[in-house]
């Protein structure tokens, strides 16, 4: 049967981890949600033409392109969609958005706030032609998180006062494995801090509602050379010890305390060295009334403390995420029928296509992302001379 929704052609820039998640989610949605558009997979672009040509395969994209910048020109792409390490955001994203091409654009938003601040200019003026970007923190469409968003904003925990993260994995444990973009500098920006730690830093000031107002540091690289080469699997890889070696300009771990501009304190913690932990992704937030905490490794479950409840009785209880009433949970599967790390990405694509279709400027937006890189730089510069950093004083 013929879909009559108008198409909406989907350009693609990188292929790898963030390429497959992406691919996946691009296809998924129309599937499962009703859109107003139905995304087309007209082209994923990379420079290594034979593996972005599996790719195209697997996932049924239409045609490859080695060069971003013919995407731009091609009347069948209406978003740039863009899944690259952070050095290329700013220039890929603002060529598009003034090339009159949406933008999806993966976190964080860019490598340094300048480049932050180009692209929400880039993208504020491209709204006023209805063009719309948005950055991909996908951790914020976890059916629980978007939950505990709105419990915060009901006021169902009150005036909070203390919010915690952390964003725990371990696959740089071993001093042994290989070198990757990842670990350089001028192609990542940061390590931990910004790889992961740009997701707890969004996490927490979308659930809270609130925003980070100052923040004092702490960074580590704990292995300074690792090996050239090796065998690269996802995210980390393999290698021998005897191994030519190159220098990790990154850190490992990052750590800091940050005041709120409500008045709630927070204490952060992202690290690639914590063995044992793989995904896990955790906040809790402390009210006057009761605590809300999520933790990614049990990504269906919200843990729900009510203070208002007679002490004898009360405790922490464990709401599975997965009713038809709770966030986008109603187009999937039965109650208990949990969902996984991929369902995020299909729920970016359903509100960026909604959002397009109304005519809507999507969240989070590019603003949003500069307020997180800000967040990012703050730190950055509190770990460097050990003092007390406000946001937006870094520019």
């Amino acid at each position: 049967m013929s879909d009559t929704r108008p198409a909406l052609g989907i350009g693609m820039v990188g292929y790898a981890f963030m390429g497959a998640a992406h691919s996946q989610a691009w296809r998924t949605a129309p599937a499962f949600f009703d859109l107003p558009l139905t995304p087309r997979l007209s082209a994923i672009c990379g420079r290594d033409e034979a593996a972005a040509a599996d790719v195209a395969r697997r996932f049924g994209w239409e045609s490859v392109e080695t060069d971003w910048r013919a995407l731009l020109t091609r009347d069948d792409i209406d978003v740039i969609d863009i899944c690259t390490p952070g050095h290329t955001h700013a220039e890929i994203a603002i060529a598009a958005l003034e090339a009159g091409k949406h933008v999806l654009c993966e976190k964080p938003l860019a490598n340094t706030v300048e480049e932050a601040e180009a692209m929400a200019e880039a993208a504020a003026a491209a709204a006023e032609r209805g063009v719309r970007a948005m950055c991909g923190f996908t951790y914020r469409r976890t059916p629980a998180v978007a939950f505990a968003r709105q419990l915060v904003a009901s006021g169902r925990i009150g005036t909070i006062r203390h919010i915690r993260g952390q964003y725990l994995q371990d696959w740089l444990a071993d001093e042994d494995a290989p070198l990757s973009w990842r670990l350089d500098k001028s192609l990542a920006g940061s390590g931990a801090l910004g790889d992961i730690g740009a997701h707890i830093i969004d996490m927490a000031q979308f659930v809270s509602g609130d925003s980070i107002a100052s923040v004092n540091g702490l960074m580590e690289t704990f292995v300074p050379t690792r090996p050239v080469g090796g065998d690269h699997a996802t995210l980390g890889g393999t290698s021998s010890s005897t191994a030519e070696r190159g220098p990790v300009t990154v850190d490992d771990a990052a750590a800091f305390t940050a005041r709120f501009v409500g008045g709630a304190i927070g204490v952060f913690e992202a690290t690639r060295f914590a063995t044992g932990r793989k995904n896990a992704l955790r906040l809790e937030i402390n009210g006057t009334l009761g605590s809300l905490a999520f933790d990614f490794e049990d990504m269906n479950v919200l843990e729900l403390f009510d203070a208002t409840e007679d002490p004898a009785v009360a405790g922490f209880r464990r709401i599975i995420v997965t009713e038809a009433t709770h966030p986008y949970i109603a187009a999937w599967w039965p109650p208990g029928h949990g969902l996984g790390y991929e369902h995020g990405f299909t729920h970016q694509v359903v509100d960026l296509v909604t959002d397009i279709a109304k005519g809507a400027d999507p969240a989070p937006s590019f603003a949003d992302g500069l307020a997180v890189q800000r967040v990012l730089a703050a730190v950055e510069a509190s770990a460097a001379d050990g003092t007390t950093h406000q946001i937006g004083a870094i520019s």
